[in-house]
């Protein structure tokens, strides 16, 4: 079993101002008026991609408040299989892999599916809410933040 290097409160303890920065660049996204149900499906996939527990459990609890169907929380990890995913969400499932794992490559198809569903700006905010995410995940992965707990549950035997 892991533990914590560090946790999320030192994070905001230690580097206020680099809190607050990753923070508002995670929040333009929705102020720009992306859908925020679809942004928990990024941020949820990316965490995933990433390794992220701490970011997993936070944005499927976060999922959980804004009413995302649990079948569509559970197949986020396979979502090309998927057919409960709309083609919207499947633009941004897709753009949200390419970014996260750049090494692989970012092909033009992906660009045009995403261009497809999103306008210019849309697509310029979605791509803000990626980077957001991935910084996230660089913290909670390298610091092995401990997931948050569901509201109400009982602490686990250890």
């Amino acid at each position: 079993m892991s533990h914590a290097r560090s946790e999320y409160e030192d994070f905001k303890r230690i580097a206020p101002d680099a809190y607050d920065l990753v923070l508002a660049l995670g929040q333009v996204a929705a102020k720009a008026g992306l859908d925020k149900q679809l942004l928990e499906l990024v941020k949820l996939r990316a965490s995933q991609i990433n390794g992220c527990a701490f970011c997993v459990q936070h944005h499927v609890l976060l999922s959980e408040r804004l009413g995302i169907p649990a079948d569509k929380l559970h197949l986020v990890a396979v979502w090309r299989e998927a057919p409960i995913f709309s083609a919207r969400e499947r633009a941004a499932l897709a753009w949200t892999e390419a970014l996260t794992l750049l090494p692989d490559g970012f092909g033009d198809e992906v660009y045009a599916q995403a261009q497809s569903e999103f306008s210019e700006t849309e697509l310029t905010y979605l791509t803000s809410a990626v980077a957001s995410i991935n910084v996230w995940n660089r913290f909670g992965a390298a610091y092995r933040w401990t997931p948050p707990k569901r509201p109400g549950a009982a602490q686990a035997a250890s």
